[in-house]
């Protein structure tokens, strides 16, 4: 694996380490506090924050084109549609068995990098992207509803696919831009809306919740909307897109293992077997040669 890729791995893990925790916080949080204010409430604290860094850095970019379209995108899907669906439907399923339809990500990243970034990974990338997949299908199949996947699990899939395409585009335009300032600029972007969204959306009685719910917020505004990015946007432009891509697939062992302590959902042997095998799926990919560059 030449040093750039791997490098380009090592922050994709990072990013996935600090997403995984995640759906554990989100579903703490609903414990409390409804998905809107969650949704908001998050992106805010991310935005004010992401105002901060900028005006101690002092390096406004002038936002137009090609690059604002793509801000645009981005801030859509990754600050407003994901957070919300994934909210909502965290509702009516274990975050553990949440955290394994996310291990979708992988294909769905793999394919908007095709649509969305130009690069034409493989056939043993796209395969294996394909077989993780399998395995959340029947993951889901097995343990969603009792007719078979369940509005919760619709939801989360609608998620992984506005996840995965904002990922592509926010990957593209680390290409060209500090991973850092693409969610810097994303959430700056929202923060007029969020900021709106938040206060409508606010607990009519705030001290009545428990401070668990919102130290679970505040993870989610600082790590999962914040500085997450940091790691992953640069992971992407430096190793590719659909090949670091591949590392969401650890994230669903990050979640189940996560949502025993904070969640209080102990993990079952079908479970474990299940993320092991996604996890297997990785080891293989990162195994696969390089993905082509982007197409000119």
């Amino acid at each position: 694996m030449q040093r750039r890729v791997l490098v380009g791995f090592l922050l994709g893990l990072c990013g996935v380490v600090v997403f995984g925790a995640t759906l554990p916080m989100t579903r703490l949080s609903l414990d409390d506090l409804g998905p809107w204010f969650i949704s908001f409430g998050r992106a805010t604290i991310g935005g004010v924050l992401a105002v901060g860094v900028l005006a101690a850095i002092g390096r406004p970019r002038p936002l137009r084109g090609r690059i604002l379209v793509d801000l645009l995108l981005a801030t859509a899907t990754l600050v407003f549609i994901f957070p919300l669906l994934m909210a909502v439907a965290i509702q009516t399923v274990p975050a553990a068995h949440g955290g394994v339809v996310l291990g979708l990500l992988p294909l769905t990243t793999a394919l908007a990098a095709m649509l969305f970034a130009g690069e034409r990974p493989g056939l043993p990338l796209v395969a294996a992207s394909a077989v993780g997949a399998g395995l959340v299908a029947a993951f889901a199949l097995r343990n969603g509803a009792a007719d078979g996947l369940g509005a919760g699990d619709g939801l989360l899939v609608l998620s992984v696919i506005a996840c995965s395409s904002g990922y592509a585009i926010t990957g593209r335009l680390a290409r060209s831009m500090g991973g850092w300032e693409v969610i810097c600029y994303m959430l700056i972007l929202a923060l007029p809306v969020n900021l709106v969204g938040t206060l409508l959306s606010f607990p009519a009685r705030p001290e009545a919740v428990a401070l668990t719910s919102w130290a679970a917020l505040a993870y989610l505004g600082v790590f999962s909307q914040f500085v997450g990015f940091f790691f992953w946007n640069t992971g992407l432009a430096m190793g590719g897109i659909a090949k670091v891509g591949q590392v969401q697939l650890l994230q669903t062992f990050v979640t189940v293992g996560l949502a025993w302590p904070v969640n209080g959902e102990v993990p079952d042997a079908e479970t474990l077997a299940f993320a092991a095998a996604v996890v297997a799926v990785v080891a293989f990919a990162q195994r696969t040669g390089r993905p082509r560059p982007p197409a000119p």
